[in-house]
């Protein structure tokens, strides 16, 4: 037993050395990580606007020192012992064997008339975080009087100021020396004098600029979005726009010229220190296909962690969009989550308002849900289908189709939990496939189901009422009065139409055929038309409904409704009754609000009745 313990320690010592731990996690946890910080200039290719040789043969002498015949050197790219390219400006740099870059020899030039511009122009292959940048010259060559530091953030597309370096500040860049940066200017470029020009020795005089130095929101940097973008760079670009005048040469009409060849410009290293930009999502970059457009020979991209993606990590990963991108922090890594979907979509969206009303909590949005789900998380049911109780939201077979009778149902949405679908009158099941009781099969598509017809007698129909046994029992028929539409036709063809409310019921008496009726007791509430010599006034009144159509309902009758009345006068006299009464012309509906309204109309229309 201890032999094999032994040896499972010894696998796991051997596995954790195979596999370093990811400085983005900590304990499963994401946290910030960083690439480590490099000279990013170190073998990037540089175009120089000028290097000596190029046209042929030059010579080149740099100031008189204390050996002079060793101050002029020629020129020739055609030889590899006196090529002077621009490779050596981002090759290593040794001060025991120093390789210069040197410019041709420019033209001869006074303080007022300096030479033509020169120009360096370094490709990082990707966005970097820049924290200096620094020229180292060649021993003994001239220094530059005037020099600006430009940079790029999308590949040499455009352009902007990083810094200027003049004894004539004004003069040369209309710029002041040494200007204050201020939280309101802080992506600014300022000018400085050459006294930043340092060393003097055997390498050569240094310049070296600090992107952050001067700048008030550095301490903060994380937090400072303009600063970030301040020292982000894919490209940065050197012009020297003069140089120091010469101690040596000939006087020509008074004023002093420099000394043939000497009018050059020479560095032996040129370094850019940064990180790779990575927004705190990548500890390292790692090669990459270019992009369409890029000048980059060998481009990186970042080794994106936190399900992030991207050159530079600065989005998140497809399907990942439940939070906001955002760039990690010490205080928080901003991992971007995975949308839930519950496994039914593979593409979402991110939507600010929805994240708002989170809490900040869930901001993703599926889309194109399948399985027939629906929903921001696909988390119920599309139209036509409703959930399988016994299957988890997550299963492929959650939901199941309503199966709705094309005929029988009144629509094809079913009950989301239960599957109901909605049925017409008289059917019933789940899917609407049957007939309920006391219902019969039609042919009809609009009514698949009728009631059966029952036999009433008068008796039964309504036990208040004298009538006598074994009277013919009547079938319940079409119910014309309980009819529910109302139009122009109708009230034209009526003798009264009035509104009133049913405030009981109570036995009538026989009529002239014999059949028992009942009386209702009415409160008119409003009348809308008459016969012209008709009594018929608001305030109470009766109306007689045979007992028979009251047991069939037809009409349906209930105390203390309102109800719109139309009527024709003569069928209470004609079945020997003291009023008005319920026939075969009437019509009873249920009073709705909005008919109020609609009678005007018809009162208005009523001059077309014929």
């Amino acid at each position: 037993m201890p032999v094999r313990a032994a040896a499972l320690l010894a696998a796991a010592a051997l596995a954790l050395a195979a596999s370093p731990p990811d400085p983005c996690y900590e304990d499963e946890r994401p946290r910030r990580c960083i690439p480590d910080f490099v000279n990013a200039a170190f073998g990037a290719p540089v175009v120089a606007s000028s290097t000596c040789g190029r046209r042929g043969p030059e010579s080149l002498c740099d100031p008189p020192g204390d050996n002079p015949a060793d101050a002029c050197r020629v020129c020739d790219a055609a030889r590899s012992d006196r090529r002077h390219p621009a490779l050596h400006l981002t090759d290593l740099n040794n001060p025991h064997d120093v390789t210069c870059w040197r410019s041709g020899s420019l033209p001869p030039a006074s303080y007022d008339s300096p030479p033509d511009n020169v120009s360096l122009t370094l490709s990082l292959g990707k966005k970097y975080e820049l924290t200096y940048v620094s020229l180292q010259f060649c021993p003994k060559a001239a220094r530059p009087d005037s020099v600006a530091i430009y940079k790029s953030a999308d590949y040499g597309v455009t352009w902007q100021p990083f810094q200027f370096y003049s004894s004539q500040c004004r003069r040369v860049y209309g710029r002041p020396n040494k200007a204050t940066v201020t939280a309101a200017n802080e992506q600014e470029a300022r000018c400085s004098d050459s006294h930043r020009l340092t060393g003097e020795g055997s390498s050569g005089a240094r310049l070296a600029f600090s992107t952050l130095e001067g700048r008030p929101s550095a301490a903060n940097f994380d937090i400072s979005p303009v600063l970030q973008d301040w020292v982000t760079a894919t490209d940065v670009r050197v012009v020297f726009n003069r140089l120091h005048m010469m101690t040596e040469g000939e006087e020509v009409d008074g004023k002093r010229q420099a000394a043939p060849g000497s009018q050059h410009y020479a560095v032996s290293d040129f370094a850019v220190g940064g990180r790779c930009k990575c927004n705190g999502h990548a500890s390292r970059c790692i090669p990459a296909k270019a992009e369409e457009g890029s000048n980059a020979v060998q481009p990186l991209a970042c080794d994106c962690r936190h399900n992030t993606a991207g050159r530079d990590c600065e989005r998140c990963k497809p399907f990942h969009f439940d939070r906001p991108w955002g760039r990690a922090t010490a205080r928080d890594a901003n991992e971007c989550k995975e949308c839930n979907c519950n496994g039914h979509a593979r593409r979402c969206r991110f939507n600010m308002e929805l994240y708002k009303l989170s809490g900040r909590a869930s901001g993703g949005v599926c889309l194109k849900c399948r399985h027939y789900t629906a929903g921001r998380h696909c988390h119920y049911c599309r139209e036509g289908y409703y959930r399988d109780p016994t299957k988890p939201i997550t299963h492929k077979k959650a939901c199941k189709p309503c199966d709705c009778h094309p005929v029988g149902a009144s629509g094809k949405t079913c009950n989301q939990t239960s599957g109901q679908c909605p049925c017409k009158d008289g059917v019933t099941g789940t899917t609407c496939n049957r007939c309920a009781k006391g219902y019969q099969q039609s042919r009809s598509h609009i009514a698949p189901c009728i009631r059966i017809p029952r036999v009433v007698t008068a008796v039964q129909a309504m036990e208040a009422v004298d009538a006598e046994p074994g009277r013919a029992a009547e079938q319940c028929g079409r119910c014309r009065a309980g009819a529910r539409t109302l139009n122009l036709n109708k009230y034209c063809s009526r003798d009264y139409v009035m509104m009133a409310r049913v405030v009981g019921r109570e036995a009538g008496a026989a009529g002239a055929a014999g059949a028992a009726w009942a009386r209702l007791a009415l409160a008119v509430q409003a009348v809308y038309k008459r016969a012209p010599r008709s009594r018929l006034r608001r305030g109470a009144a009766h109306l007689y409904v045979r007992a028979a159509d009251l047991a069939c309902k037809c009409p349906k009758i209930k105390i203390n409704k309102s109800y719109l009345i139309l009527g024709v006068e003569k069928e209470g006299a004609s079945s020997g009754l003291p009023g008005l009464a319920v026939g075969e012309r009437t019509l009873l509906l249920e009073w709705r609000d909005d008919w109020h309204r609609r009678i005007r109309r018809l009162q208005r229309r009523a001059i077309n009745c014929h």
